[in-house]
């Protein structure tokens, strides 16, 4: 019988992880200081709920197989402690995730952005293909229960994430995952708390690349200045498959894939998502797939939940929401509505939520970040500012950052809400990015304006 307890079981992955080990038949316990939606009702459901917040050194027991740390577990936490003493082995998830796939083929999608688009148009391509794979993705995906699945077969897709392993470990857990194929989308500064310095940030990618075995193959994207000089100096004696952006037209805003067989109708649309498309049917080649089979399965994809995701439409406007938040992201999600869409007025929402975003000092990377913007919103949330131990910004600070003298800021979520549904949006669009939710701000009224 394989025994796992989880430090940590409520964060994202860690508890799609550990579904994943249930239906895999495993025993599974975990413990977790706090534990949100969907996370509490998922864990619930398959019986392995921690019956109280808080951790609890005498759930570690020498019965354990072992230990699976998150890395929002600190350093001191009692029941790593505990397991610790009793010699009991901790992994990591990455470190996990490659013990489980030793014996298969390993795909690592990694970049500062495009890493879960890529991610999602290889299993979905993969499924509907009938192809036999595992995979771990960092969002919830149409068609798939799980953000990780373990099994017998012969091949995982990995999104290979650059931020830290575990409180252990403070190296990327890219490193863990000893790749067979990797692809890198991007490199745009990310993790500024992490990384401070742009140079150690960039010297991560260039050290995955190393990594690449001789066997392997190395697919990076030319179009990224950064990527393209780290790739062309890596000496690796693998196969390397350089990638831009897939050649494709808007018809009357709707994109299609140029092909040797004609044109090719998809949902997903913008330069980095036809990048990301490419890079994705490069590793899909690479797996022995054929151009025509990823083509054919393309056309029903539409894309990965939050990414560019349309919610409501009408025939001459459209609610889009994206999990933009790094400087790189927004800017190619509002260039991709804009260009999509050039007859129609774009309102882009911005939320500032993450420690980089919020930081002063990091605000100048943003600079004409929103320029394809109509108009362009930015939301802070006070408190989420205060969390982070860091000084609320005012709207003439965030216009000079931003390069956008019209800027306008909303730090109450009652407000932008007003603000939003008192817009008129004919022949507009209404674009929604941020990793947070601002301040759980109730979309239902603002879609209503869309119907």
């Amino acid at each position: 019988m394989n025994n796992y307890h989880f430090i940590a079981i409520g964060g994202a992955v860690m508890h799609n992880l550990a579904l994943a080990l249930v239906e895999k038949g495993y025993q599974v316990t975990g413990s977790d200081d706090e534990i949100y939606e969907p996370s509490r009702t998922r864990l619930e459901k398959a019986g392995i709920l921690p019956a109280e917040y808080g951790w609890f050194p005498e759930k570690i027991t020498s019965k354990l197989d072992g230990i699976i740390l998150g890395m929002h577990a600190r350093i001191d936490n009692p029941e790593l402690v505990i397991a610790q003493e009793l010699g009991i082995p901790v992994f990591s998830f990455p470190e996990f995730i490659f013990n489980q796939s030793q014996n298969k083929k390993r795909v690592i999608v990694a970049g500062s952005h495009g890493k879960t688009s890529i991610t999602s148009v290889i299993l979905h391509v993969l499924k509907d293909q009938k192809v036999d794979f595992d995979y771990l993705v960092g969002a919830q995906i149409e068609g798939f229960n799980l953000m990780v699945k373990l099994s017998d077969a012969p091949v995982i897709i990995i999104e290979g994430d650059e931020y830290l392993t575990s409180p252990l470990d403070r190296t990327p857990k890219f490193f863990h995952y000893k790749h067979d194929i990797a692809l890198v989308s991007g490199i745009a500064w990310d993790h500024y708390n992490v990384f401070p310095d742009f140079d150690e940030y960039k010297e991560q990618f260039s050290k995955l690349m190393d990594l690449t075995p001789e066997s392997g193959e190395l697919i990076y994207c030319e179009a990224d200045p950064l990527v393209k000089e780290a790739a062309e100096k890596s000496e690796i004696p693998a196969k390397k498959t350089a990638y831009k952006a897939h050649p494709a037209l808007i018809l009357e805003g709707k994109t299609f894939l140029e092909t040797e067989d004609g044109l090719v109708p998809i949902y997903i649309f913008g330069e980095h998502n036809l990048q990301n498309l490419q890079g994705a049917m490069d590793i899909c080649l690479a797996l022995g797939l054929t151009k025509e089979q990823f083509y054919e399965s393309i056309q029903t994809f539409k894309g990965a939940a939050k990414r560019q995701e349309l919610l409501m439409q009408t025939d001459n406007s459209s609610l889009f929401r994206d999990f933009a938040h790094a400087p790189s992201k927004l800017k190619a999600t509002v260039s991709a509505v804009k260009t999509q869409f050039p007859n129609r007025k774009l309102v882009a929402v911005q939320e500032l939520h993450t420690y980089s975003s919020l930081n002063k000092e990091f605000l100048p990377n943003y600079a004409k970040s929103m320029e394809a913007a109509d108009l362009a919103i930015i939301y802070l949330d006070p408190h989420a500012v205060a969390l982070k131990k860091l000084e609320l910004m005012d709207e003439e600070t965030l216009r000079d950052g931003f390069q956008r003298p019209d800027l306008k800021l909303f730090t109450d979520s009652k407000d932008l809400k007003e603000f939003l549904l008192a817009q008129d949006y004919t022949n507009s669009n209404l674009l929604l990015m941020s990793s947070g939710s601002y301040d759980k701000m109730d979309l239902e009224p603002i879609k209503a304006k869309f119907k």
